[in-house]
């Protein structure tokens, strides 16, 4: 029997909302309404409706009793969640460090070919600039010549005009 009254509630809301409108809603509502009461009135007591007072406690007066095996239970509890706790905050902190590592050494590789680039360009400026064909031309642009004998003066304040004779001493050999 309540099955059928649920099948048929179905029905009813299935029909509900194909119509829609508010005022065939309150009157399908109160029509289910009204069903439903007849539905349920073979299974109330008596012909009174049952009636529920309500009862004030008071329980201030109520101590808890102190339970030590709960109280361990909840001690190891914190203890596990703590370390794991911790154990994930290690984890977390270790995995952002690779991470901003990582981006160092990015960083680093980057500054790193940048720097090499640089040092190419140098490279070829130096190369360029110390061109002994470029440096004679604009030797030549300045009014300079090639020096003639005896123009040259070395800072010992010895000259060049004169031609020196090479020569090889043997080093001393110390016995002792």
């Amino acid at each position: 029997m309540a099955t059928m009254a649920i099948g048929q509630e179905m029905e009813r809301m299935h029909t509900r909302r194909a119509t829609g409108g508010r005022a065939a809603s309150r009157a399908n509502l109160a029509e289910r309404n009204r069903e439903l009461y007849e539905l349920q009135r073979p299974r109330r007591r008596g012909p009174t409706p049952e009636m529920f007072f309500s009862k004030h406690i008071d329980n201030t007066r109520i101590v808890k009793a102190d339970d030590p095996e709960r109280r361990r239970e909840m001690r190891s509890f914190t203890i596990v969640m703590t370390l794991f706790f911790a154990l994930t905050m290690v984890y977390v902190w270790q995995h952002f460090s690779a991470i901003e590592v990582g981006y160092k050494v990015e960083a680093q590789k980057t500054q790193v070919e940048q720097m090499r680039e640089t040092n190419r360009q140098l490279r070829l400026t130096e190369a360029q600039l110390s061109d002994p064909g470029r440096i004679d031309h604009l030797a030549k642009q300045l009014g300079l010549d090639a020096p003639l004998p005896g123009q040259v003066v070395r800072p010992d304040g010895s000259s060049l005009a004169t031609p020196v004779l090479a020569q090889a001493h043997m080093p001393a050999l110390n016995v002792n």
